[in-house]
């Protein structure tokens, strides 16, 4: 699992309601995994950076996180952080995963969302996003509440195109069942290949019918 984790001055200042999230719900999910998961840990804000690489030990990964105490930069990159997480994980044997925290909101991405999704959805990696800041955003009744639905919107897309999930919590109470679902997700999810009779590489997807026959039946 790659725990990527937006961090930047936009929305995680020091102190701020969304620094703690942030840092409760990453540390969080490293306690939920089992001696043997893997997990690397990146932070992303003007571009991303490797914090800890993949590794059984959750004391070097919490070493990592802190580093998660006072942001640099007021960018959130999400595409380029998203997109080349991806790709980077499409070249990685056996089950994977990335697990997202972020707002949603891009600021200065290189890649457009179009692209940025294009990438996604090529590389196949699931993701589990956790959106950020929600009970805080009716609280506050910001003015870019469109922004925020809009960013909603794109993370839901990228989870749901990867095979993943998406969750929006309001309250800290609702981790621990979400870190569950996802927990239950990576450990019982399959994939599943198949070789097209149309040989066309257009770049169009293809609708195929998958279904599961009882064998007790048979």
């Amino acid at each position: 699992v790659c725990l990527l984790v937006e961090f930047s001055t936009k929305f995680q200042w020091y102190g701020s309601q969304t620094w703690y999230q942030t840092l409760a719900a990453s540390y969080g999910f490293v306690q939920t995994l089992k001696p043997e998961d893997y997990v690397a840990l990146i932070a992303y804000d003007m571009r991303e950076e490797i914090l800890s690489d993949f590794t059984t030990d959750k004391h070097q990964t919490y070493e990592a996180m802190q580093r998660l105490r006072i942001p640099g930069f007021s960018e959130a990159n999400l595409f380029d952080a998203l997109a080349d997480t991806e790709e980077r994980m499409s070249k990685i044997e056996g089950r994977k995963a990335i697990v997202l925290l972020s707002s949603g909101i891009d600021t200065f991405s290189k890649l457009t969302y179009d692209k940025a999704r294009k990438i996604i959805q090529d590389s196949g990696v699931p993701v589990y996003a956790i959106g950020l800041m929600q009970a805080l955003r009716i609280m506050s009744a910001r003015g870019d509440s469109i922004g925020f639905l809009q960013a909603d919107n794109q993370m839901n897309t990228f989870a749901k195109e990867t095979g993943g999930m998406a969750f929006f919590p309001r309250f800290y109470g609702e981790f621990p069942s979400i870190f569950g679902s996802i927990q239950d997700s990576l450990r019982n999810q399959y994939s599943i290949g198949y070789e097209p009779a149309n040989k066309a590489k257009d770049g169009k997807f293809r609708k195929i019918k998958v279904e599961l026959v009882n064998p007790a039946t048979n």
